[in-house]
């Protein structure tokens, strides 16, 4: 098999994209928490891509890849990248079997970064590096097995373009398990959390915007015209998604907020990215619209209940990525990339999303949720209340802004 090199070109051109994610998601949570928790929230992002990036090398895009053991995780053929190489791998015939699974590591690093929202300004370093690897082998990888390596939701019939279930679903649900595990911030709703810097998290979500062109028209695995839908379809829903949190936020704070709109922005960058390269332009302003809507009225419905995931990886990754696999089996279009949903007549595909996304809704949560009572039973998750008063960037890292 020929390499091609206009593919290899623009799968390489991908990944650096969604790299850029990673620390993009690092500002957008570090202008949104108090000062003295900025540098901790952005040194996590970081971490997770290189932590990640070991893990993904030594054993992780074996487990997730590896051919299929039960349906449920790939076997140890390609541990420690063996049997990966230069040549084309199996999961695609264009662009060398190296940069198929570095395409993927990056999708890995970020789903770690989003996590991060579910213990800001009060985790233990030391825990988090733990957790961190241990949540990536356990979780992340046996659901990226589940619907790209051949799992038993891609047998099922579950369709997943770039992420929606692997990467938003599991990173927002796992991030509500962890808020309801590690506990509320130490004055969460007795007094002002005001975000640090605003700008600094408006430059994150744009930095998180231009990356997703790479996370979702990459996923196409080729330079062709599935991407370029995969393009247009992105960029519409991300537009969609922003000016619908705006408007509705403004209706009900009676002000435009500028993170509002960047927040609508990345719920609507969500909701589509399961569904990039399935559906048409004009229903990815449907899912963006929706998309923007539904994660403002969770976030609100979040905030009535004093859950203290403040940055709401839940409401905007776990339930805007929800809706996004939902909306897949509503709205994919057989001519686009030979899926049909419920629109043209296919229940089945339907059905087939909801038992895919259900699964992990069901798996990350629960399996987050005792990872983390293991790891707070031993070692420990949570800062002293004296560290968490004084600030992570201090008592974590010594270093302040």
């Amino acid at each position: 098999m020929a390499i091609d090199s206009g593919a290899t070109a623009w799968i390489l051109a991908s990944t650096a994209l969604v790299m850029i994610m990673t620390p993009g998601v690092g500002l957008f949570y570090g202008g949104l928490v108090r000062k003295k928790n900025f540098i901790d929230m952005i040194t996590l992002s970081f971490v997770a891509f290189a932590l990640v990036s070991i893990q993904w090398v030594l054993l992780g895009y074996s487990l997730a890849f590896g051919p299929d053991v039960g349906g449920f995780i790939g076997n140890l053929q390609y541990l420690g990248l063996n049997n990966v190489g230069m040549n084309p791998g199996p999961y695609s015939t264009a662009i060398p079997g190296l940069l198929y699974m570095v395409f993927q590591l990056v999708f890995a690093t970020v789903t770690m970064a989003i996590v991060t929202s579910g213990f800001a300004e009060r985790i233990k370093f030391s825990s988090y590096l733990i957790f961190a690897a241990l949540w990536t082998t356990i979780v992340y990888d046996p659901l990226a097995h589940w619907v790209w390596g051949g799992g038993w939701t891609a047998q099922f019939g579950s369709i997943d373009f770039a992420g929606g279930t692997v990467v938003h679903i599991s990173s927002g649900f796992a991030a509500l398990a962890l808020a309801l595990v590690i506990g509320k911030r130490v004055g969460y709703g007795k007094y002002a959390m005001e975000p640090a810097n605003i700008p600094w998290s408006i430059l994150g979500a744009a930095l998180l915007w231009f990356g997703w062109f790479g996370f979702n028209s990459g996923s196409a695995v080729d330079a062709n015209g599935l991407a370029a839908v995969a393009f247009v379809t992105t960029n519409t829903a991300a537009a969609a998604g922003a000016i619908a949190w705006l408007l509705v936020s403004w209706a009900h704070g009676g002000k435009p907020s500028s993170l509002g709109f960047v927040s609508g922005a990345v719920a609507g960058l969500v909701a589509i990215t399961p569904a990039a390269g399935y559906v048409t332009p004009m229903a990815a302003i449907i899912i963006g619209t929706v998309g923007g809507i539904l994660c403002y009225s969770i976030m609100l419905w979040r905030q009535s209940k004093w859950v203290d995931e403040s940055l709401d990886a839940w409401a905007v990754h776990g339930m805007g990525g929800l809706w996004g696999a939902l909306a897949t089996g509503i709205f994919a279009v057989a001519a686009i990339n030979g899926k049909s949903g419920l629109i043209e007549g296919n229940v089945g595909q339907f059905i087939s999303q909801v038992v895919g996304a259900g699964a992990a809704v069901i798996y990350a949560f629960l399996v987050t949720y005792i990872l983390a009572i293991v790891i707070d039973k031993t070692i420990g998750l949570r800062v002293t209340e004296e560290e968490e008063y004084v600030g992570l960037d201090i008592s974590q890292h010594g270093e302040q802004c």
